[in-house]
């Protein structure tokens, strides 16, 4: 018998609308939508209609304190995460948080210690981790022998050119005033207890670093390890695009990221041995069911071998969240945990003390 568990949703933006609901939805022998929590009245209940859902919340704590959860799904503005997944975990209910996890370490380290006085699990929503393309590159990449070299790239155009062709996004002109001015001001202060009182140039760096680079930082880390150190590190064009040089035990990394205006998703890691060398191949996750690739190339003697691997067309989003199921209603351990999370945290650190070192 499968258990169903029932979820409460805060913050149905965009991620919300494209991704968690329809799979949530798709996934109704696991799920059920139990209960939905935004500030917006009337995007509220447009997905309350859309969804059937009965009971809708305009404030996270009625949500928490009226309904009967066994996790709640964060998925609303980043300054808002800390304060929606520790109130959650002081009523013991489990925890997906929608990357970044939270912008400061103070927070993860808050969030870490209400996780460890609950008895409920957290896990950060990295789906790049569970496509099954870059399941299989964890185990190729112990094939390559000593690395001599990888590259990490995230060169990606505005996501409302792919959400504009493929799924409508609700937005409503209902946000209170003093809700957006909080948001504004909790932004300003959390950034400046993450990097301290810095050009905004540089806010814009550590912002891209939370929020589309994260999924680029982490999966790195599974699959090669932490750095050393960062060797340098630029920014420009006011954060929007950036680099660094990360050393490894016998080997660098370089990683280039950036958003511009062309409508493509180049998304991948590629690492290199002396013979062989593996690549995931990210596109854009709010078009689903476009794969995740692992492209393999090869050396024998006079033969040079290359091949494509496509696991599956099953979202990695689909498999995340059959992941957290599991975390739920068996116990266990999360892949994404805050730990996990905190490591990211520190190699961003070290990508903007390059930065304003250069």
């Amino acid at each position: 018998m499968v258990t169903k568990i029932k979820v409460g949703i805060i913050g149905l933006g965009e991620v919300a609308q494209m991704v968690h609901l329809p799979i949530l939805e798709s996934l109704s022998e696991l799920y059920e939508i139990e209960a939905i929590c935004d500030i917006s009245p009337q995007l509220l209940a447009k997905i309350g209609e859309k969804y059937r859902v009965k009971h809708m919340y305009l404030h996270m704590s009625d949500m928490l304190e009226q309904s009967a959860l066994d996790a709640v799904f964060v998925l609303n503005n980043m300054e808002y995460h800390t304060e929606c997944t520790i109130a959650a975990l002081n009523k013991n209910i489990h925890v997906f948080v929608e990357k970044p996890m939270c912008i400061t370490q103070g927070e993860a380290h808050a969030i870490i210690q209400a996780r460890d006085a609950s008895g409920a699990h957290v896990m950060v929503g990295y789906m790049r981790r569970f496509a099954p393309a870059y399941l299989r590159a964890l185990e190729e990449v112990k094939t390559l022998g000593p690395i001599i070299y990888a590259r990490v790239r995230d060169i990606i155009g505005p996501n409302q050119f792919f959400t504009r062709q493929s799924s409508p996004i609700y937005r409503f002109n209902d946000i209170p005033a003093e809700a957006m001015q909080d948001r504004k001001e909790r932004n300003a202060r959390l950034m400046r207890e993450a990097i301290g009182d810095v050009p905004d140039e540089m806010y814009g760096a550590y912002g891209l670093l939370l929020g589309l680079n994260s999924h680029d930082i982490s999966a790195m880390r599974e699959l090669i390890g932490l750095p050393i150190r960062v060797k340098a590190a630029s920014s420009w064009l006011g954060g929007r695009f950036k680099n660094a040089i990360f050393e490894y035990e016998g080997f660098n990394v370089t990683f280039e990221t950036g958003v511009d205006q062309q409508g493509r998703f180049d998304g991948h890691i590629e690492v290199f041995g002396e013979n062989k060398s593996i690549l995931v191949q990210y596109d854009t996750p709010y078009i689903r069911q476009l794969p995740t690739t692992l492209q393999i190339s090869e050396t024998i003697g006079d033969s040079f071998d290359q091949s494509t691997v496509r696991p599956t067309y099953k979202d990695a989003y689909v498999y995340e969240l059959e992941y957290f199921h599991e975390v739920v209603s068996k116990g266990m351990p999360p892949k994404t945990t805050p730990e996990d999370y905190l490591q990211d945290l520190l190699i961003f650190q070290m990508v903007m003390d390059a930065i304003q070192h250069e």
